[in-house]
């Protein structure tokens, strides 16, 4: 797991050895943050929140749902009226995920606990099952929140570009051929990920790694990516 910036250090030097091509992206890319998030309920909702919206709206948005309802309550989230999800700043589509996390959460088809136990494609399978998760979503959590060290969300537009630009591909990677691509980088994924994040603010001067709320914040993000 991905808990410190050794880790992070130790796994950009097992990426270099293992693909020399990502030397100069490294170097071009400066430090690499560890960007961990908030876990459980808490932390999905975050990253629900803060898709589509900046960095700045993300956090006003946390703000005032914090202010409306226990966002660690499952049962306060699901029973909380449309009301007052609408003062936290929700749109209906989002209102209708969280809800949906939620009762996923009280009838024990999401455990987060059990989340942290299960291998990378299972986790993700058993959030997607939920309406309103996509694999952007599962996979970020993952990585964010439970510091997955094996994680690539290939389906995310900056690292798509990010990668194109920095292997001097003929065009951008769509999400399939990045992620057989990203195999190569398997163990460490994701940090070859937090790496191309990194590499994209440095080539673009945008940050566009993925907003949730966190443990410690890190050279903070302008704006974030959709989710699925």
């Amino acid at each position: 797991m991905i808990h410190t910036l050794a880790d992070i250090e130790a796994a950009l030097d097992a990426l270099v050895r293992a693909d020399p091509r990502l030397a100069p992206v490294v170097a071009r890319a400066g430090p690499v943050p560890l960007r961990r998030t908030a876990g459980g309920l808490r932390g999905l909702v975050g990253t629900i929140t803060a898709q589509q919206v900046s960095r700045a709206s993300a956090d006003a948005i946390f703000a005032r749902l914090a202010g409306e309802v226990d966002l660690d309550d499952a049962a306060a989230l699901l029973g909380a009226s449309d009301e007052a999800l609408r003062r936290g700043g929700l749109s209906r589509p989002k209102m209708r995920t969280l809800r949906a996390i939620a009762e996923a959460v009280t009838t024990g088809a999401l455990d987060f606990d059990r989340l942290e136990r299960l291998d990378a494609d299972s986790a993700i399978a058993e959030m997607v099952a939920i309406h309103g998760i996509g694999r952007w979503t599962a996979e970020c959590h993952l990585l964010f929140a439970l510091g997955h060290p094996d994680v690539f969300p290939a389906g995310d537009l900056a690292l798509q570009v990010a990668v194109g630009h920095a292997l001097d591909l003929a065009e951008r990677p769509k999400e399939k051929p990045l992620a057989q691509l990203a195999e190569r980088w398997s163990p460490h994924r994701a940090t070859a990920a937090r790496l191309f994040w990194s590499y994209y603010a440095a080539i673009t001067r945008r940050d566009a790694a993925p907003a949730a709320p966190p443990i410690a914040r890190e050279n903070p993000p302008d704006v974030n990516h959709d989710a699925g």
